[in-house]
């Protein structure tokens, strides 16, 4: 069984790489923006922080380290959130250009991809027809022939360069396999316990959003890693407040956010990352669970504290 806790960590994706500005006009894309929707998140009860970083004329993905720069510091100063920093950037970047960030900066928590995959992104264009930068039809379409790359080399080449920055993983598994990978690396010393397991469903190329493929996959992670992981989920798009809420009953912890999902139910869309973190907050108060404090996770996942960071 995944390690005993008493609260539920609440982590809010906040602007991600999979969605375009076109889709939504509540996307935040500028450094200002970014930081407003992280702080807001922390506020309404996210104990962490995923974050990418986009160009902000165009709101395209960008893993430039001093973008990042532009928004940290005002997160940092609004108080203790843990911030996460992605290392996977975006299906089209080398992995040398996605880890700088995280290398750079030195979070308490760095996201990991733990396989390469196909990252279907392509079927959303039948659903936004319009674009309004020349950026974003060629960057969905291109997910349809694409791979997003993460090889053993590269997943081992990215925890031993952060290694002595003691940043903790955030290890994104979408599917099955990607949990055997985990494994190994934790056989081969490369990686420690305790793991922070966040489990992706319902993007195509990964696995389903169905309970079944919930239960297949913690069942799975009890079986290789015992107590020595915290279990998080996410589900992607409309599947994100079912994962979360099915996760949240068994005893794992959620993810919610504007990376993951654009709505705020059926045909609506969120108008901010803040609303779907009160959204979650609501559901886990109806089951019966508190949410817990940033001291708290970082006490669980045994991080470093915010000493270690250089965001400025």
């Amino acid at each position: 069984m995944a390690a005993r806790q008493d609260k539920v960590i609440i982590t809010c994706a906040v602007t991600g790489s999979i969605h375009t500005p076109s889709m939504s006009p509540h996307l935040p894309v500028t450094p200002a923006e970014i930081a407003a929707e992280a702080i807001a998140a922390a506020q309404a009860g996210a104990a962490v922080v995923h974050l990418h970083a986009r160009n902000p004329q165009t709101g395209q993905p960008s893993q430039d380290t001093d973008l990042f720069r532009q928004f940290l510091p005002q997160i940092r100063a609004a108080g203790d959130v843990i911030v996460n920093i992605t290392t996977g950037g975006a299906p089209s970047m080398p992995v040398e250009e996605r880890i700088q960030p995280a290398l750079a900066l030195k979070p308490e928590i760095a996201s990991l991809n733990m396989g390469s995959m196909n990252f279907g992104l392509f079927p959303m264009l039948k659903r936004f027809e319009q674009f309004e930068y020349e950026w974003e039809r060629p960057y969905l379409e291109a997910s349809e022939s694409g791979v997003f790359k993460n090889t053993f080399c590269d997943i081992r080449d990215i925890l031993l360069r952060c290694a002595d920055n003691g940043t903790r993983f955030e290890l994104e598994c979408y599917d099955i396999g990607h949990l055997y990978t985990v494994a190994h690396f934790l056989e081969a010393g490369v990686l420690k316990p305790p793991l922070l397991i966040q489990s992706v469903f319902g993007l195509l190329g990964g696995i389903g959003a169905h309970a079944e493929d919930l239960m297949q996959m913690r069942r799975t992670a009890d079986r290789l890693f015992g107590g020595d992981y915290y279990w998080s989920v996410l589900g992607a798009g409309r599947s994100q407040l079912p994962i979360a809420t099915m996760a949240a009953a068994m005893g794992g912890n959620v993810r919610v956010g504007l990376e993951d999902s654009l709505w705020d139910g059926p045909g609506q869309l969120a108008r901010s990352n803040a609303d779907q973190v009160r959204r979650i907050t609501r559901v886990l108060d109806a089951l019966g669970l508190a949410v817990a404090s940033p001291a708290e996770v970082r006490e669980m996942l045994q991080l470093k504290g915010t000493a270690g960071e250089c965001f400025a």
